[in-house]
Order: structure tokens, then C-alpha cells, then sequence
């Protein structure tokens, strides 16, 4: 698999990433087991968890497969901080508790470093310097080697990435922002994704596959058994894509595929794989059928039309002032 770089840094990762989303809950050690090693033998450096997947049990799982079943230098190890179990504060993000579950989580992965390290969320009630000098405390002691955040918007990436360079060669600049991005989802491209660009940070995009949709099982409006739309933890985080809106891009993107004779999910992800300022889609695949054939798109480079005509049916509504208004 080939490798890119995370942004504008030293660090390369494959072009494709693992999520780790299920792992803990609905995916068990074998299967695990299973997917990690078949990514590895892929070329498959790059793997993304959090130390809320699972209640920490994704984690725990990783810990467990590292060195034993795939060499540990031979990996990319992503985890992310700050989301919390507390439904009157979603997110924390003070110093105390992010160095918190660092340590937490270098235990349960069985590690003493994470390659890199993500806020899960932006924190509205921590000033954002204390959570950018948590990052710093990380990197200086050598438990994180890159860092990176999560789901913050455009002015909060921009902020965040901006403090950062304000001191050249003292501070840790970001090396990634992970956000959902899909042709079913283009928001970043209004302000996130021109941000990561100027600034060098590499896009790590959550849900290339839309939550499955883009794979073409929902368009008879059903959901098949052992999907997530028919889970009834996950069932929620697939309803929003199952409009008509949504089903138009399915369409096109199963027009797409019987003209390549590839399959909606090589399509879907071969489109955003191969965005602008894109390092690594991460696929949560559940079985190893599902990673192999999101492995295969590899070698697929979708032709310029009909990389037109996909922009076209899933183009986002930008107006001012997200577009060039000099017109107007």
C-alpha cells in the first residue's frame, strides 16, 4: 500500500487507515485478530481507536494483538482523548484529564508511546491553550510522537494550528485533523479542508463510506441483518443518510461502479481517498470479507468524468462567504 505523508510532517502513514470503532462492543479478539493482521499483510501501517471505543475495550484489544500477532514498530497507533460518559459535559479537554487517559490508555494498549494522539472534540469550557499545552506536556515526554485533533471546526482548527506556529520550532504544530468526510458528507470542504490545507494538516476522514450507505445495502430503504442500520446501538448513526438526497448520490455512485465493474464501495472510497489534502480515509470494517474488498481499491484511480459527475450530484450548497464573491 502506498504511503503519505501526515500533513506537513515527517510522518508517513498508508493511504488507508483502520478504525477500530467496533472493536471492544460488537467485535470480539478473533475477529480482531483477523482484520488487524489481514491490514498488516496489506501494507497497513496506520490504525485509529479512542479511549472511549469499547468503554476502553478497543484499546484494550489493540494492546492485546500488538507485538504478539503484528510487530509494534511496524504500526502507526492513532488514540484520541476527551470525550467523557457525562451527559451534562460531553467533552473534556482540560490538561489534567487528557494527561489523565494518556496514561490510561498507554496501559491498555500495551504501549509506551502513541504514534499519535488526537483531542476527540473541541472543549468549549477549557481554554483552548491549556488543552494545546497538554499536547505539548505529551510530546516533551516522549508518551505521544505526533499530535493532532478531532472534529473541531474551521475556526477552531485554525486557532488551534495558529498558537501552535506562533512559536517556530517550540511548539508541537499539528500533524492531522480527523472529521467525517464523504460524498454523503462534504461539509469540511467549506472551511475545514481549506483550512488544513494552508496550514499543512493532513485530513483523516471518519466514515468515507457515509456509515455504509455508499455501499449500496440500504437502497431498497431495508436494512440487512448484522448491518449497522439494523444494530440498535448503531441504527441512530445511519438513519440521517437514508434520505432522498442521499439516495441520488447512491444512485450515481452505483452507475458509476457498473461502468468500472468495481463495487459502489471501491468507488466512494477511491473519491475520497484521493481528495485534495486527504491522507487516510479509515475504514471501520467488521469482517474481513468487508477490509478486503475496501483493500482492493488500492489500485483504483477513478477517471476524471466521472470524478465530475460524482461532484456534481453530491455537491454541497456554499454561499457566501464560502465561495468567491467577487461576482456578487
Amino acid at each position: 500500500m502506498d504511503l503519505r505523508h501526515l500533513g506537513r510532517t515527517g510522518l508517513r502513514v498508508s493511504r488507508l487507515g483502520l478504525g477500530t470503532l467496533t472493536w471492544g462492543r460488537d467485535t470480539g479478539e478473533q475477529d480482531a485478530a483477523e482484520l488487524l493482521k489481514t491490514f498488516w499483510e496489506a501494507g497497513g501501517t496506520l490504525v485509529d481507536t479512542a479511549d472511549v471505543y469499547g468503554d476502553g475495550g478497543a484499546e484494550y484489544l489493540l494492546g492485546r494483538l500488538l507485538d504478539g500477532l503484528v510487530p509494534r514498530r511496524d504500526l502507526v497507533v492513532a488514540t484520541k482523548a476527551g470525550s467523557v460518559p457525562d451527559p451534562d459535559r460531553r467533552f473534556d479537554a482540560s490538561r489534567g484529564h487528557l494527561l489523565a487517559a494518556l496514561d490510561a490508555s498507554l496501559e491498555r494498549l500495551n504501549t509506551d508511546y502513541v504514534d499519535l494522539w488526537q483531542v476527540h472534540a473541541f472543549d468549549p469550557e477549557t481554554p483552548m491553550e491549556e488543552t494545546l499545552q497538554a499536547l505539548e506536556i505529551a510530546v516533551g515526554s516522549g508518551r505521544v510522537r505526533y499530535a493532532g485533533v478531532s472534529n473541531f471546526c474551521g475556526w477552531q482548527l485554525a486557532k488551534a494550528a495558529t498558537w501552535q506556529l506562533a512559536a517556530p520550532g517550540a511548539r508541537t504544530r499539528l500533524a492531522s485533523t480527523q472529521m467525517e468526510y464523504s460524498l454523503l458528507q462534504r461539509g469540511v470542504e467549506r472551511e475545514v479542508l481549506p483550512a488544513a490545507l494552508d496550514l499543512g494538516i493532513g485530513l483523516l476522514p471518519s466514515s468515507p463510506l457515509g456509515r455504509g450507505v455508499l455501499t449500496g445495502k440500504y437502497r431498497r430503504g431495508e436494512a440487512p441483518a448484522g448491518s449497522r442500520g439494523a444494530s440498535e446501538q448503531l441504527a441512530p448513526f445511519v438513519e440521517p443518510y437514508l434520505d432522498e438526497a442521499a439516495g441520488r448520490i447512491v444512485d450515481a455512485v452505483t452507475i458509476a461502479a457498473d461502468g468500472l465493474a468495481v463495487t459502489p464501495l471501491h468507488v466512494a472510497l477511491a473519491w475520497v481517498r484521493d481528495r485534495p489534502g486527504v491522507a487516510a480515509p479509515l475504514v471501520g470494517a467488521r469482517t474481513v470479507h468487508q477490509l478486503g474488498e475496501a483493500l482492493s481499491v488500492e489500485d483504483l484511480s477513478l477517471p476524471e468524468e466521472i470524478c465530475r459527475a460524482l461532484d456534481d450530484v453530491s455537491a454541497p450548497v456554499h454561499r457566501y462567504p464560502d465561495q468567491d464573491w467577487s461576482s456578487l
